[in-house]
């Protein structure tokens, strides 16, 4: 392909994904509070289908903006014997620390809270993973950084990691524009329930 038709290929690429995140942010933008936080306590009801073997390590997230809230799903598959740990953006990828009652939680800017520096590192099992939006094949849109799909990729050098998107049904599109390197999810799970896309790998 030559380079010109390459880098029109890829800007045209790069507007289908920013319209769909767009429309689907504006979707989520305007679900009421109270709808978001039912739909936030309904992520627990669907632990049991999670099927996650005793003791795997699970990565969430500290919810910024509108998206959906992870930690009541969090805080069940903690008392169920679940090691937790969250998120942390750094070079050349995202690494995930320690969380539990003992964590100190600082500020990493833009609404996202991490653990301190002293919280141990982790190797996630599985991950629930945010997003913009979602299709029916496990698609997933992100903000457009990468950090998972980078993080995905080098996880995966040593073993295989369980994707698992968490969001509104609302997010959900006809079709996310995807490139090589985006990383699909195994399932999804909204306030409507539980949907597997892929044969996961336990």
């Amino acid at each position: 392909m030559p380079a010109t038709e390459a880098s029109n290929s890829l800007t045209t690429l790069v507007q289908a994904k920013q319209k769909v995140r767009a429309e689907a942010l504006a979707r989520r933008a305007a679900l009421a509070p109270v709808e978001r936080i039912e739909a936030s306590l309904a992520l627990t009801a669907h632990v049991d289908g999670l099927k996650l073997r005793s003791g795997t390590t699970v990565s969430g997230f500290w919810p910024i903006r509108d998206e959906i809230d992870p930690r009541p799903l969090m805080h069940e598959l903690a008392g169920r014997g679940h090691p937790l740990c969250l998120p942390v953006v750094a070079k050349p990828h995202l690494l995930f620390r320690k969380l539990d009652r003992e964590t100190k939680l600082v500020s990493a800017g833009f609404g996202t809270t991490v653990p301190d520096e002293a919280s141990p590192l982790m190797r996630p099992d599985v991950m629930l993973v945010p997003l913009a939006a979602f299709d029916a094949r496990g698609g997933r849109l992100g903000y457009g950084k990468g950090h998972y799909d980078t993080a995905i990729a080098a996880l995966e050098k040593d073993a295989r990691v369980l994707r698992i998107g968490l969001a509104f049904s609302v997010q959900e599109v006809d079709h996310v524009p995807t490139e090589p390197h985006d990383q699909l999810l195994h399932g999804i799970l909204t306030e409507t329930g539980l949907r597997w896309f892929h044969t996961r790998e336990d």
